[in-house]
């Protein structure tokens, strides 16, 4: 008797019949980065990215992740998807700046060392 409940609650549970919306994985995205996880913040951006090519704020959160993750160069690409997307949004475009100050610097300091 106890053998068909054990089955199903093994038995895998039907797929979800609608994927998350880009949105959905945003909010989750920004969830996990206020805890600290990045790799997965930046899975759920590139997702909501994937979902929807033209979220901006997705793309600039993931710039945000990406530049945690010290991918400085896909951090730029994505800033910059996302002002031509939106070039009057003041929150991207501080984002940006911040990240350009602070890769101006780092790259400095890179040839400095060479």
């Amino acid at each position: 008797m106890m053998l068909p409940l054990l089955w199903l609650l093994l038995a895998p549970s039907p797929a979800p019949a609608v994927a998350a919306s880009s949105s959905d994985q945003v909010r989750f995205g920004i969830e996990v980065a206020q805890k600290g996880l990045w790799q997965e913040a930046r899975f759920r951006f590139e997702k909501a990215v994937e979902l929807d090519p033209d979220n901006a704020q997705a793309l600039n959160n993931l710039a945000i992740a990406l530049e945690q993750q010290g991918e400085f160069d896909q951090a730029r690409a994505a800033y910059d998807k996302a002002l031509k997307l939106k070039p009057d949004d003041v929150y991207i475009q501080q984002n940006y700046d911040l990240f350009r100050e602070a890769d101006d610097k780092r790259n400095r300091k890179s040839k400095k060392r060479q």
